[in-house]
């Protein structure tokens, strides 16, 4: 009997059970081999290494999933070489990972106020929906949270965006690769200058652009306004004095903790659910060239409908910078004011484009307090204003949203989009007011024309039907002569 107790002891040194805990506190931290569960098991927290890799993470993964799905990592940038870190809550109270081997933490909180003489009361806690907390227990007072610095993942009531109080900036950074859980190349983030707007980065160069809040979805993701998006998905957008941020929450709650955004090493950025013991995507960024940054250039815009035509199109009002280049189909150069055209003066106004992305916000201003109406003659005082829109959608339209310089980034979309407003002189309105006038006078020529046909053809058909009546009764009554 001794023999086989003390086996065990040795085999339990050498290979150590897998043991879930509740919290980390300053007597009780986590070592590799041992887990932190959510009271509800929907998550875990604990070491793994990643794909064929050897090195060592902390990170967050769903607990009732078979497949393990890592949606949080503390360590991305530092990883253990082995198997002997430790999670603990050091004398600072702070969160800290360290090794056996190795003198200075590896990751740390790093939260400078926490008080060295009440330390003992600080508590690291997993939260259902996935969030890492440490509190204060006397007053839990969250002093630090893992939403607050994502990694690939964004899940449920997880923000993304700007804390204005504290300058803390929350955003999506892919890994390198599967085997490598290092910050990636590319980042997912909310751009704050001028009217905020969500922006797809490679490096620091912009590759598509989500775009602004129109009060229904981002400007450049019309798949937020479908039936399908919206049917189990609640996204909020908040910009005021104390942050700019975009959350989402489930319309199931049974299924919340099964749903997440991924930002992908290879640049793919899609929304994953857990269906049928598998992750089915339902969302994808951009899907078409059109969506990549300035393909177009400035003033013009992308319409992936043009069939054979060339899909990059001047906006009303301007002509081609190079063409030559747009001969060749390069519309990177973009366009400028038609030779001869000049704007503020009398006479001018605004062409309707429908349905389209509008343009890049980083230079737009906005003023919640004007109607669309009020926008159009906001814009034409002036001079600099080259476009308007509503800023929200909501209730019809509300605020107003002008850009006072050119006109970046802008494409069409079959039925979804906003309206924007593009300002031009009083030649080009004429031209406008013209073409819309011989389109609507050529509709309702084709509508008077098959009216009449129609009427030609009951009349015929009527004509007929009489005449046939009126030779059979002579037949019938020639029978009896």
């Amino acid at each position: 009997m001794k023999t086989w107790f003390v086996l065990l002891l040795l085999l339990s040194l050498l290979f150590p059970i897998c043991v879930s805990l509740n919290t980390i506190t300053p007597d009780q931290p986590i070592k590799d081999g041992q887990t932190l569960v959510s009271n509800q098991k929907t998550f875990a927290l604990g070491f793994f290494s990643p794909g064929n890799s050897n090195s060592r993470y902390v990170g967050i993964w769903y607990y009732q999933i078979t497949e393990q799905t890592i949606v949080w990592v503390a360590n991305r940038d530092n990883p253990l070489n082995d198997s002997s870190g430790i999670l603990s809550i050091n004398s600072q109270g702070n969160l800290v990972l360290h090794s056996q081997n190795q003198k200075y933490p590896i990751w740390s909180t790093n939260i400078a106020s926490v008080s060295s003489t009440n330390y003992s009361i600080s508590m690291a806690q997993l939260l259902d929906v996935g969030n890492l907390v440490l509190v204060q227990q006397h007053s839990q007072r969250v002093l630090w949270q893992s939403f607050d610095y994502p990694t690939n993942t964004m899940l449920p009531f997880m923000k993304v965006g700007l804390d204005r109080q504290t300058g803390l900036s929350r955003y999506l950074t892919s890994w390198k690769s599967k085997d490598d859980q290092k910050t990636g190349k590319y980042s997912f983030k909310i751009d704050p200058i001028g009217y905020p707007q969500l922006l797809f980065y490679k490096g620091q160069t912009p590759l598509w652009r989500a775009g602004s809040w129109s009060g229904k979805g981002l400007t450049g993701a019309p798949e937020m306004k479908s039936k399908l998006y919206t049917s189990h998905l609640n996204v909020s957008f908040t910009n005021n004095q104390d942050e700019i941020t975009m959350m989402y929450s489930i319309a199931e709650p049974n299924v919340y903790s099964k749903t997440r955004f991924v930002l992908g090493e290879s640049g793919t950025l899609r929304k994953y659910t857990w269906e049928d013991s598998k992750w089915v995507a339902f969302w994808f960024d951009s899907k078409e060239s059109c969506d990549i940054y300035l393909k177009c250039g400035p003033n013009s815009y992308y319409n992936p409908y043009n069939g054979d035509e060339f899909d990059c199109t001047c906006l009303p009002g301007f002509e081609p910078k190079s063409p030559l280049d747009w001969r060749i189909r390069d519309g990177s150069s973009g366009c400028v004011r038609i030779r001869g055209v000049s704007t503020c003066k009398s006479g001018e106004g605004f062409v309707k484009l429908a349905h389209v992305k509008v343009p890049d916000t980083s230079i737009a201003h906005v003023d919640m307090s004007l109607s669309l109406k009020e926008c159009e003659q906001e814009c034409l005082r002036n001079c600099s204003c080259m476009a308007y829109t509503s800023a929200d959608e909501s209730e019809g339209g509300i605020g107003c949203l002008i850009w006072p310089g050119d006109l970046v980034d802008v494409r069409t979309f079959s039925d979804e989009g906003q309206d924007l407003y593009i300002r031009v002189d009083a030649v080009v309105l004429a031209q406008y007011a013209k073409k819309n006038g011989l389109t609507q006078k050529t509709r309702v020529l084709a509508i008077l024309g098959v009216s009449v046909a129609v009427m030609v053809l009951v009349v015929s058909i009527v004509y007929w039907l009489v005449m046939r009546k009126k030779m059979g009764k002579q037949v019938f009554a020639q029978s009896f002569v």
